[in-house]
């Protein structure tokens, strides 16, 4: 079997953006059929590497390095697109923070999973989007260990916010610069975001991008995730359940 060239099989599903001092590498599209409420919808994937801004990496150095660094030890997020996002007039957003135990698991003491196929499922029906799902941002991020250690907090009484207070942390330390970096190389147009969170739409606002509106992500609420919920309207800010005009 002929050793295939991967060099050469990358070099056009490569492109190089800048965020701040870091140099993002954004590989992509991969097609990615996903199954979704029994029917079969085709997405196209692409994943990013930020390293520190230097001399621009050829395709053969970052093949190079797969072997000599352990990404597999760090987080890379990714992105989802689905039909026309770079040309498409009117095009849907969402900025999906990792959650282990709510993606993977179907943990019932947050409503991540749920908003995870909610967005694809908005995305789809809308007819163009894209899903950006941020690898950094567990525990609003906070990380995995100390996120297991904040539910330890939050079963003694402490809410979300309380807990990542109390172990040092910022309420909410997320943050977008990387993803919006390559939201602009993928599209220049408007987007409305799915979101209840107006810490997003801020985010994007003060990096340039045209928010056309914003769309609710309100659902799945149980005994075991309403204060969850609550918190977030009640200390996070986040918008109740209809959505608002955006002051442009």
């Amino acid at each position: 079997m002929i050793k295939p060239n991967i060099a050469a099989i990358i070099k056009d599903k490569l492109k190089r953006t800048q965020s701040g001092n870091d140099d993002i590498y954004v590989i992509g599209p991969v097609k990615l059929p996903l199954e979704l409420d029994g029917e079969t919808k085709m997405f196209h994937w692409y994943s990013w590497l930020s390293k520190e801004a230097g001399e621009e990496k050829s395709p053969e150095q970052l093949v190079e390095d797969l072997n000599r660094f352990s990404y597999a030890d760090l987080q890379q997020s990714s992105v989802l697109v689905y039909g026309d996002f770079e040309n498409n007039e009117d095009a849907l957003i969402r900025m999906h923070s990792i959650c282990h135990t709510g993606d993977i698991f179907g943990s019932a003491r947050c409503d991540c999973g749920f908003q995870l196929k909610q967005s694809m499922r908005m995305i789809t029906e809308h007819g163009t989007g894209a899903l950006f799902y941020l690898a950094n941002h567990e525990g609003r991020g906070i990380g995995l260990f100390s996120k297991a250690i904040a539910y330890l907090l939050q079963e003694d009484g402490l809410d979300t916010v309380d807990a990542n207070l109390e172990l040092g942390f910022a309420d909410d330390s997320r943050d977008y610069t990387d993803a919006i970096a390559v939201l602009k190389l993928l599209r220049l147009l408007p987007v409305s975001i799915i979101t209840n969170n107006p810490r997003k739409v801020d985010a994007l606002r003060k990096a340039g991008m045209n928010v056309a509106g914003r769309v609710p992500l309100w659902g799945n609420s149980s005994v075991y995730n309403e204060k969850y919920i609550q918190t977030k309207k009640s200390r996070s800010g986040h918008f109740e359940q209809e959505a608002r005009t955006l002051a442009k």
